[in-house]
């Protein structure tokens, strides 16, 4: 008999009705123990996505949010489009094409699938360019080391908008204020696991502790090329490949990362994204500078002026 799969705490709770939320779910539910002051995220396996779209369900029914304009849009059968003030999940659905003639692959390698497939989610950077550039706070990072904006602190001046390098946060039309996937900040101080990586029914999203996350990616990671399948890499992992350097312009890591087998563009996924805040110091030099010419120019021109007319 193989051994029992369920964990040992589940057997203290046999009964379908229970009367309050589990102490510490998250440990039966995804084998971690929430606790403030560690480092948690998501590791998305691109090859596991089905395409589902549980995920974007449970993060809407979770979050309160309402559906978007559900409607195919005539080149994919992605029907919710991408990540907005209202969709803080999104999976993609990506075809393979004949990049030679332009047209669908009409062959398929064994065992393979010409679409790929990814639930896309705010990368929870660190550090965080929108974190960086609110100006009234209402972005902070919590205890779990995740990035959460207070609506009720955000004016709607939108400068989040422009410094994430990934186009995740968006301010809402209804109420002027920014949103984006806050990692069920909620339901973590609860001790529960979010509800997207729950709701996964091939767990190609993974909720645990940074670090454990890491060593787990780099072992699918091992696992695919021993089995030849595809090649798969890391996008947003300390000391990725070059082709996935985060950390090239500043971004050091990403707390929602992922396993990929296409290039990043193909997932809509920048190569080398940048932080603004690397080019705070050279743009203002470079505006000093300016100014400093232009006063030179002022100067001689009014001391030129003046010579003349002595």
């Amino acid at each position: 008999m193989p051994a029992n799969p369920v964990h040992p705490r589940a057997r203290d709770y046999a009964s379908s009705f229970l009367p309050g939320v589990i102490p510490h779910e998250a440990e039966l539910t995804a084998g971690v123990r929430i606790e403030p002051g560690k480092r948690y995220g998501f590791f998305t396996d691109t090859t596991l996505c089905i395409g589902c779209k549980a995920c974007e369900v449970a993060c809407k029914e979770w979050n309160l949010l309402p559906a978007d304009d559900l409607k195919l849009r005539g080149h994919s059968y992605d029907n919710t489009g991408d990540l907005g003030a209202l969709t803080w999940r999104h999976v993609h659905f990506i075809e393979h094409m004949d990049n030679a003639q332009g047209a669908r692959v009409t062959e398929m390698a064994p065992f393979q699938s010409n679409w790929l497939m990814m639930s896309d989610v705010c990368k929870h950077c660190s550090p965080a360019p929108c974190l960086e550039a609110c100006p009234t706070g209402a972005l902070f990072r919590t205890e779990f080391d995740t990035v959460v904006v207070q609506q009720d602190v955000c004016n709607g001046c939108a400068y989040c908008q422009p410094a994430c390098p990934f186009g995740v946060v968006e301010v809402a039309l209804e109420d002027g204020k920014a949103r984006k996937c806050t990692l069920c900040y909620d339901r973590l101080k609860g001790g529960l696991e979010p509800a997207c990586a729950k709701s996964c029914p091939t767990d190609s999203i993974q909720f645990g502790e940074l670090s454990d996350l890491h060593r787990r990616a780099r072992r699918r990671v091992t696992a695919l090329d021993e089995l030849v399948v595809t090649a798969g890499y890391l996008y947003g992992v300390p000391d990725a490949p070059d082709k996935t350097a985060v950390h090239g312009e500043g971004l050091r890591e990403l707390n929602a990362f992922f396993l990929l087998t296409a290039p990043p563009e193909t997932y809509n996924l920048p190569r080398a994204p940048s932080r603004p805040a690397n080019r705070t110091g050279p743009g203002l030099a470079a505006g000093l500078g300016m100014m400093a010419a232009l006063a030179t120019a002022a100067f001689g021109l009014f001391a030129a002026g003046k010579n003349g007319r002595g």
